[in-house]
C-alpha cells in the first residue's frame, strides 16, 4: 500500500463537517441552539414514533421540542440510521441516503425525505448516532449559499493543504483509492463484492466514490481522504484552530467542540460537538488520556487526537465487516507504549 493511497473515511467524514459548522457559527450565521427548522424548515413540527403495544400499528406524535444545530452536531436529535430495527426501512422506503451507496440525487433530496420522517425519540432526551450530521451538511450549503464539496475544498482543505480530499476522487487518482475488503464468514477475508452488500436493516457498497450519479454530498459520510490529510486536519484541531499561520477556528471553539455535551443524556458516554471524547465519564480502560477525542469510519479506519500527549494517531484500512480484527486497538497501544520521556 503506497503512503498516498486514498481511503473511503466514512464517519471521519463528521468531524470535518461539524468544522464547517462551527465556522459559520463563529461568523454569527446561527446559534447552536436555533432550531434547524429555522433553516431548514421541512424539519418544522417534527413528530415522535410510538410503537403500539401488543404488536399494533406504529404511530406518531408531536415531539417535544423542536430539533435544535446543538443536537444534530452532539447526536441528540431523534433521528438515526437506516440500520435503525424501528425506522431503518421507513428511511429506506422514502430514499434516504446513507451515505454509503451510490445514489441519485443531492443531500437537499435526501434531508427532505429524512424529514418527512418521525423521530426514534424526543429531542434531547438520550444520545442515538445518526443521520444528523448530513442535515448539518445541508445547513452548510444553505446559509453560506455554496455547495459543500466547494464549501470544503475553498474554506477547510485548500487552506489545511489537504490536497487529496474529495467526495469523488478525479479519474487520474482512482488508482490510488485502496481495494476495500470484507470478512465474510463463509468465505473469510475477501475482496468486497461488485454489488451491494446488505447485513440486517443496512446495505451498503464501496463504489460510491467511484461509480453512479455522483451527485451526493454526505456530511456525514462520503469523503474520501489519506493517512496524511487526514493527519493535517487533525493538527489543525490540535492547533486550537491553527494552521500554517491562518485561523479556521477560534480556541474556544475548538474548547466547546472537544467538551463533553451530553452530561446526564450520556452517563457513561462522553460526546462533544463532532468527537467522541475519552476519560470523562468513566475511568481509561486502554493506555491513552482524559479528554482525548477521537473517532471512526464505517470502513474500519480511525483518529485520536490526544491534547495532553500533543500526539495524532490516524488508523487507515478498508474492510467491513471486520469480524473480531483489532488492529486499530494494537496501533493505538503500540503509539502509547512508544512514548519515551
Amino acid at each position: 500500500m503506497p503512503a498516498d493511497a486514498m481511503f473511503r473515511i466514512c464517519s471521519m467524514t463528521k468531524p470535518i463537517t461539524s468544522v464547517a459548522v462551527m465556522m459559520l457559527y463563529e461568523e454569527g450565521k446561527f446559534q447552536l441552539g436555533d432550531p434547524i427548522s429555522k433553516y431548514l424548515p421541512e424539519f418544522k413540527n417534527p413528530k415522535v414514533l410510538v410503537k403500539a403495544a401488543n404488536g399494533g400499528s406504529t404511530y406518531s406524535i408531536p415531539a417535544t421540542r423542536e430539533i435544535t444545530i446543538r443536537d444534530l452536531l452532539r447526536h441528540t436529535s431523534g433521528l438515526t440510521y437506516n440500520w435503525n430495527a424501528d425506522l431503518g426501512k421507513m428511511y429506506d422506503d422514502a430514499n434516504v441516503a446513507t451515505g454509503l451507496l451510490e445514489y441519485d440525487g443531492t443531500i437537499a433530496d435526501s434531508v427532505k425525505r429524512l424529514a418527512t420522517q418521525p423521530l426514534l425519540f424526543n429531542p434531547g432526551d438520550r444520545w442515538e448516532y445518526s443521520l444528523g450530521v448530513d442535515v448539518l451538511g445541508r445547513l452548510v450549503e444553505v446559509v453560506s449559499g455554496m455547495p459543500l464539496d466547494q464549501f470544503f475544498r475553498t474554506r477547510i482543505f485548500e487552506p489545511v493543504g489537504m490536497k487529496d480530499s474529495y467526495f469523488y476522487p478525479p479519474q487520474e487518482k482512482l488508482n490510488r483509492l485502496a481495494v476495500a475488503y470484507g470478512i465474510f464468514d463463509e468465505k473469510g477475508l475477501t475482496r468486497f463484492p461488485d454489488k451491494p452488500v446488505t447485513d440486517g436493516f443496512f446495505t451498503y457498497d464501496a463504489s460510491y466514490p467511484i461509480a453512479g450519479p455522483k451527485k451526493l454530498f454526505s456530511g456525514g459520510g462520503g469523503l474520501v481522504s489519506t493517512a496524511e490529510d487526514y493527519a493535517r486536519f487533525c493538527q489543525m484541531m490540535l492547533d486550537n484552530g491553527m494552521v500554517n499561520g491562518k485561523r479556521l477556528l477560534s480556541r474556544k471553539s475548538v474548547e466547546l467542540m472537544t467538551h463533553d455535551q451530553l452530561g446526564k443524556i450520556g452517563p457513561d458516554q462522553g460526546f462533544g460537538l463532532g468527537f467522541g471524547i475519552d476519560g470523562v465519564k468513566a475511568p481509561l480502560d486502554e493506555l491513552g488520556s482524559s479528554g482525548s477525542y477521537n473517532w471512526g469510519g464505517f470502513f474500519y479506519t480511525s483518529f485520536t487526537i490526544d491534547p495532553k500527549e500533543q500526539m495524532i494517531v490516524i488508523f487507515m484500512a478498508q474492510l467491513h465487516p471486520a469480524g473480531d480484527v483489532k488492529i486499530e486497538n494494537l496501533v493505538n497501544t503500540l503509539a502509547y507504549e512508544a512514548i519515551n520521556d
